[in-house]
């Protein structure tokens, strides 16, 4: 029997603090998944926004290149691949978005850098923060995905489960449910949750979904002041956390900004998948078998 460590799955989650300067995100991208494959990392999971914060529209027009080129971040350093999101002008089928919004995409890419999965995010953005900003409504600018997805990671001879989300999907434990009823055992949660919301509820809800699923969930955040060309900023909260089945935070980034000391301009937390260990989790605690409402 092989032994059961050789099951585990590492994962990194990478912290970012995304700009407009879409070549020297890709830098930090780059770099960053250098690292995360140096040390063992075969999952990497990047924030929402990854390649720009903000400049939807013009980052949208290079939503193809852009692919290729995670694709073969992907590739030259062997690992799985999870792009947060990136806009897009056009749907799954390949029909453009109408009324002249986009899909705020996340996708996943092969350690040859093919893509395997796409997920368009569910759950748009909508609140009221105090903060610089005031209002945000990302239904303006983007069509809300219609489809949950669960797809495969094959590695150590096995095969991992994963359910995608971003950022604000973390606050329907509705769909982290089923994405678990669809298979998952690891979730995927790409985020730029605001400095209010996040410090308020950030670490909560990925502890809440990883309860209401038993499923590990990685949480890739934007952190720190991100400046627009129009003069405007604004704050995310960072904090980039990979929290348990049973809802033990494995790693986390304990700030918004990235620490001077670190002397890079990401940061990386860690964590491994143990199937063995989470099916057992789940086999003493069989939530799913005493599901009624869903």
């Amino acid at each position: 029997m092989r032994d059961h460590m050789n099951k585990s799955l590492k994962v990194a989650a990478l912290q970012m603090n995304s700009q407009q300067d879409v070549e020297a995100n890709l830098n930090t991208i780059k770099a960053a998944i250098s690292d995360a494959s140096n040390q063992g990392a075969q999952l990497v999971v990047l924030p929402e926004n990854c390649c720009s914060m903000g400049r939807q529209f013009p980052t949208a027009e290079r939503f193809e290149s852009l692919s290729a080129t995670l694709g073969d971040y992907a590739r030259e350093h062997n690992v799985h691949l999870l792009a947060g999101s990136l806009p897009c002008p056009f749907r799954p089928d390949g029909v453009i978005v109408p009324d002249g919004r986009l899909r705020q995409v996340s996708q996943l890419f092969a350690p040859d850098g093919t893509p395997l999965a796409r997920y368009d995010k569910i759950h748009l953005f909508t609140a009221t923060v105090s903060d610089a900003q005031g209002s945000y409504n990302e239904a303006a600018t983007f069509e809300p995905g219609t489809q949950t997805i669960v797809t495969a990671i094959e590695a150590n001879d096995e095969v991992y489960q994963l359910g995608m989300m971003v950022c604000f999907d973390l606050r329907f434990p509705a769909l982290a449910q089923r994405l678990r009823q669809a298979g998952a055992e690891l979730l995927s949660a790409p985020s730029a949750f605001t400095y209010m919301t996040g410090q308020a509820h950030w670490s909560l809800l990925l502890r809440a979904r990883a309860l209401d699923s038993q499923c590990l969930v990685i949480g890739a955040a934007q952190g720190g002041e991100h400046h627009y060309k129009e003069g405007k900023s604004r704050q995310t909260w960072g904090h980039s956390a990979i929290t348990a089945f049973d809802g033990r935070v494995l790693d986390s980034y304990e700030s918004s900004e990235i620490k001077a000391e670190d002397n890079k301009d990401y940061a990386l937390v860690f964590a491994s998948l143990d199937k063995s260990a989470q099916q057992q989790g789940r086999e003493k605690m069989p939530i799913f078998q005493c599901h009624r409402l869903a």
